[in-house]
């Protein structure tokens, strides 16, 4: 038997803000069984589910009841991998830390915080059979599986990235190959994104940075496929969105939050829930 989890005591996190560039903190506090992650704002709760992405520029927004919760998929992509279905999330402010640009901050507060087991079964969904989705330039797919993998595809024209693939499961792999890999951007589109007050809070501590022939950063990239991993951390981050852990294979090639999403939605209506 597969108990639910929640995190066994709070803890406190805090950090840059992605887009505003001010400080964020977010008090991640134990949840009631079933009740997902829920992030909190201003007193007003709102759920981790698809129903309330709200936006996919740059990262996963939420939003209801006039209030906005941005770049979530990092936190919940770490919540699935540590077994924690249920969790409070209290915000000063409408965005969640960047951190380190990827999970491994959130996963390391999380194993402070510890796991409590609930005396509540563990949800989980599948679907009934494959969705796909495909845009001229991605696609990405869902198929039922005894349990989650990703086989995930990016190709850039950029010298240092090209074609990249990382396959297998991410739940178990997380913290060796995932939770490091860091939210990439490109210098030539910096100033139009920072002329859009989208990110303030971007630097070369918690995004990796290309310009037209290498990378910005000190130390380069942490592996030579560092994109793709993100993209399947996002990606993780993203299947978080509907309540439950996935057992499904998703492959995406080209793919995003808006694509991601898209994907969830078309999967609702051949939904299997256990």
């Amino acid at each position: 038997m597969i108990e639910q989890g929640t995190v066994a005591s709070p803890v406190e996190v805090a950090g840059t803000a992605l887009r505003s560039g001010v400080r964020s903190r977010a008090r991640l506090r134990p949840g009631r069984p079933d009740s997902g992650v829920v992030f909190v704002v201003d007193g007003i709760e709102v759920p981790a589910t698809i129903a309330h992405v709200v936006d996919t520029t740059l990262a996963t927004t939420l939003g209801g009841h006039g209030v906005r919760v941005v770049l979530v998929e990092h936190l919940l992509a770490a919540t699935l991998a540590a077994g924690i279905d249920n969790l409070r999330v209290e915000l000063d402010g409408d965005e969640l830390p960047i951190l380190d640009g990827g999970a491994l901050h959130w996963l390391g507060a999380l194993a402070t915080a510890g796991r409590m087991a609930q005396p509540v079964l563990a949800r989980w969904w599948s679907v009934s059979q494959p969705v796909r989705i495909e845009t001229p330039a991605a696609f990405a797919m869902l198929e039922p599986a005894e349990s989650l993998t990703l086989d995930v595809a990016v190709q850039f024209s950029h010298p240092q990235i090209g074609a990249q693939r990382w396959s297998g499961d991410p739940i178990s792999r997380f913290g060796a190959e995932l939770a490091w890999a860091r939210t990439f951007g490109f210098h030539a589109d910096a100033e139009r994104f920072r002329a859009a007050g989208m990110v303030r809070g971007v630097s070369l501590d918690n995004t990796l940075v290309f310009d037209d022939v290498g990378v910005l950063n000190a130390g380069g990239q942490r592996a030579v496929d560092e994109v793709v991993r993100h993209k399947a951390l996002d990606a993780l981050g993203d299947l978080a969105l509907l309540p439950g852990r996935p057992r499904v294979k998703m492959t995406a090639s080209r793919g995003g939050h808006a694509v991601h999403h898209a994907l969830l939605r078309a999967a609702e209506a051949v939904l299997v829930r256990g």
